[in-house]
């Protein structure tokens, strides 16, 4: 599986001739000419994650697309064909397996209502916990970490690290960090995540991985 990472929270994952798209959102670069894209997935309905525009690209240029998220994310996509999805759910697509974890987006603030949010665990290797620190239920192999939120606090992404102890790890949803930003909070994860014998990698927009 090759991973890329575009802008802020999207991942494009490739296996085969197909791919899947998990949150492109609106500090994403346009999606304009994707080919082969048989799933989308969409963590919550925040528009850095969850972009109409964005949605309507990848469907118009995928006839068949398959797009998955939470009850909100079905609700604010009206219209288009989306599978709302819950803790425990599994869903074989083309080449690959998903599997979704866990329910509520981080608090923000106690005065902004919660929502919902869904992490996505990809083909039992790749984990990403969309807005949240929920934990999956088992080993994992390369987690997509989240470094730059408002609901973040680099300490909690560190005992969230800590805690899942992956193989390797990667630097996401951080379109909102300077270069200075990055080299702090990529240094933090980094830390902890040799710490636990993983991987730490930076990936630019437009890098890709490969497992």
């Amino acid at each position: 599986m090759r991973i890329t990472k575009h802008g802020h929270a999207c991942l494009e994952l490739e296996k085969g001739d197909q791919r899947i798209i998990i949150d492109p959102g609106f500090y994403t670069e346009p999606l304009t000419e994707m080919k082969n894209v048989v799933a989308l997935v969409l963590t919550h309905m925040h528009d850095d994650h969850c972009y109409a525009e964005q949605v309507d690209r990848l469907a118009a240029t995928n006839p068949g697309l398959l797009i998955f998220g939470t009850d909100e994310v079905r609700a604010k996509l009206d219209g288009r064909n989306v599978t709302a999805v819950h803790h425990g759910d599994w869903h074989k697509v083309g080449n690959f397996e998903l599997e979704f974890f866990g329910d509520m987006h981080q608090e923000i603030h106690r005065s902004i209502p919660l929502i919902q949010n869904t992490g996505v665990m990809v083909d039992n290797r790749l984990y990403y916990p969309g807005d949240s620190y929920t934990q999956p239920d088992r080993a994992v192999e390369i987690l997509a970490c989240p470094t730059s939120a408002p609901w973040l606090k680099i300490g909690d992404v560190m005992d969230f690290v800590a805690s899942v102890k992956p193989r390797k790890s990667f630097a996401t949803h951080n379109a909102l960090l300077s270069d200075f930003g990055h080299a702090l909070n990529n240094g933090r994860v980094k830390m902890v995540t040799e710490q636990g014998s993983g991987e730490f990698t930076y990936l630019e927009v437009g890098q890709s991985l490969e497992l």
